[in-house]
């Protein structure tokens, strides 16, 4: 198989790769403006193009450093061939975490999976990998912990302050009558300009947290193996992410859209920064995070923080109940709305790092076979 067409299969896998994290991403980020009829789902595909776009041009490419030279030495090891196997495997995986409906992590399966190929050819940088792991411990508790203390201390005044904040209607339009389309601000009174403002702020912020650490897993290999150069790389990455956030997003978004009272506005308000802040930070670091996994946590700790002002012990969350009968120290709220389930908790969690781990063996021993 010829160079050319080994690196055109590049191209299609990264952008392929790139197509879903639209799809995949976009919901979480703007299904809560989506939902309380903010935006359309046209518009939010759009916000989420734009700011994914700026996370990856200003922050996104030290992470394409790491992974894409630091993690196993750059061109050496990344020939355009183990960047289709790489490549693959990240779709692969991808593919797996939606058949079984849990959000998988498309950075740890990136790792992952470059790790494989490192630890195959015996590039593999340990000491990179080893700062990358323990940030992955890190940052989720740390969300996690934020979470709880905003969930036993401070989410009632969350609550009472969407409450009288609280948008109606659309914040955002898209005005078509002139040559050239235009947002146009439809909101007036105040208290809606505030509370659609900041669902609507935070769902940019996560954008860009997407941006700055996800295009790494589309160009990546790519970059390290010098097949296209990093601004290209970054261009068509985004371009990738934004047909998948105008496209196949629109039913995820119309899916988290209508059961956002899985989880409600005011957490989806504490969750989401928390989230995108920590995924930010560790980006300026040049650390691939993982914002599934740092949400994952982070409503966790919501739910813990909750179940703990209304009076649950923890011997009776790990079985699966809570008071009910208003003895705890606030009988009138009512904690009902997010629950906090450590099974299913640790289940998810497991399968996040599960899948992962499915695409490092893949890569490793696909790389023994073909590669090495």
């Amino acid at each position: 198989m010829s160079e050319l067409l080994l690196l055109a299969i590049a191209l299609l896998a990264a952008a392929f790769v790139g197509f879903n994290i639209g799809g995949a991403t976009t919901a979480p980020a703007f299904g809560p403006a989506v939902g309380a009829s903010l935006v359309s789902k046209g518009l939010a595909g759009g916000l989420m193009a734009a700011f994914f776009g700026v996370g990856a041009w200003t922050i996104g490419r030290r992470v394409v450093d790491t992974l894409g030279n630091s993690l196993v030495g750059g061109a050496d090891v990344f020939t355009v061939r183990a960047s289709v196997v790489v490549l693959g495997f990240i779709g692969l995986a991808l593919f797996v975490g939606n058949r079984f409906e849990v959000p998988a992590s498309t950075s740890m399966t990136t790792v992952g999976a470059i790790a494989g190929l490192g630890m195959a050819s015996g590039d593999l940088d340990w000491t990179v990998l080893g700062e990358i792991v323990v940030w992955w411990v890190v940052a989720p508790l740390v969300g996690f912990g934020v979470a709880v203390a905003i969930g036993r201390y401070y989410y009632p005044r969350v609550e009472e302050w969407m409450d009288v904040h609280e948008a109606d209607g659309h914040l955002l339009t898209v005005d078509r009558s002139g040559t050239v389309p235009s947002i146009r601000l439809s909101a007036s009174h105040s208290d809606e300009l505030v509370g659609g403002g900041i669902v609507l702020g935070v769902g940019c912020l996560m954008a860009f947290s997407s941006g700055s650490s996800n295009i790494a897993n589309v160009i990546a290999p790519l970059v390290g193996s010098g097949s296209v150069e990093i601004n290209p790389g970054i261009v068509l990455g985004s371009i990738a992410v934004a047909a998948g956030a105008l496209t196949i997003a629109r039913r995820t978004l119309e899916t988290l859209g209508n059961e956002i009272t899985e989880l409600p506005l005011p957490a989806a308000v504490v969750v989401a920064p928390v989230s995108a802040l920590l995924v930010v930070i560790l980006s300026m670091l040049g650390i691939p995070a993982s914002f599934v996994i740092i949400a994952t946590l982070s409503i966790a700790g919501i739910g813990f923080g909750r179940s703990l002002r209304n009076g649950s012990d923890v011997a009776s969350m790990i079985g699966g109940g809570h008071r009910t009968d208003g003895s705890g120290p606030n009988p009138g709220e009512d904690d009902a709305e997010i629950d906090f389930d450590p099974g299913t908790t640790a289940r998810v969690v497991a399968l996040q790092h599960t899948i992962p781990a499915f695409a490092t063996f893949g890569a490793y021993v696909t790389s023994v076979i073909f590669l090495v």
